[in-house]
């Protein structure tokens, strides 16, 4: 993608990982002094609303961004194949970095409320003797999380392999990237179902 920014800045391709964080960041204080208010006067809820209701809506974003993801994706592609870029992976894209930032954004905010609002359960449901062992397992979903994200990944790389058309395969504009946004989508889906099953 075109990485320029002005005339003679060029953006590292591995700093747009820093926007996530700069956003979670930058939210979480406009969540306490903002949010928190409104939501406690329109629901009378202490913290404005409930943990798991925080957790929720950090995992639709987070479905969101997949879907976001996805569309950016396809988009890159159809430019790619436009431009007949298809069969040359090392080529700069005539798209500007720009159309990345959303989901970037989006990943700050759905950590901001899922894995802020789990560590929050964790920590409240928890005795008070035991808080640090509730951090560990909220540590530890999360690294579930990952190696079934991981394994997953596997899976649909032998899959694919097998039929001759694999999703993640050295050449991004020949694999299917936007499929693997979508099935992940699917599976915080199914997160977020469970989780208001559970409720």
């Amino acid at each position: 993608m075109v990485r320029t920014i002005g005339s003679h800045f060029q953006l590292p391709p591995s700093s747009l990982q820093v926007l996530s964080s700069l956003t979670a960041i930058t939210t979480v204080p406009i969540y306490d002094r903002v949010f928190v208010p409104i939501a406690q006067k329109l629901t009378g809820h202490p913290s404005g609303i409930t943990v798991l209701q925080r957790i929720g809506f950090g995992l639709f974003l987070s479905i969101l961004n997949m879907a976001v993801s996805a569309l950016v994706e396809v988009k890159r592609v159809s430019i790619e194949r436009e431009h007949k870029l298809l069969d040359n992976p090392k080529a700069i894209v005539p798209m500007t970095v720009r159309w990345m930032l959303p989901q970037y954004m989006l990943c700050g905010f759905s950590e901001v409320f899922a894995f802020v609002g789990l560590q929050q359960l964790f920590y409240e449901q928890t005795p008070e003797t035991m808080r640090s062992l509730g951090a560990a397992i909220q540590l530890s979903v999360r690294g579930v999380g990952y190696l079934i994200s991981s394994a997953i990944i596997s899976i649909l790389q032998a899959i694919g392999s097998r039929f001759g058309r694999e999703w993640l395969g050295d050449n991004l504009n020949r694999a299917h990237l936007d499929y693997f946004y979508w099935v992940a989508g699917r599976v915080e889906h199914f997160e977020l179902v469970c989780l208001c099953m559970g409720c």
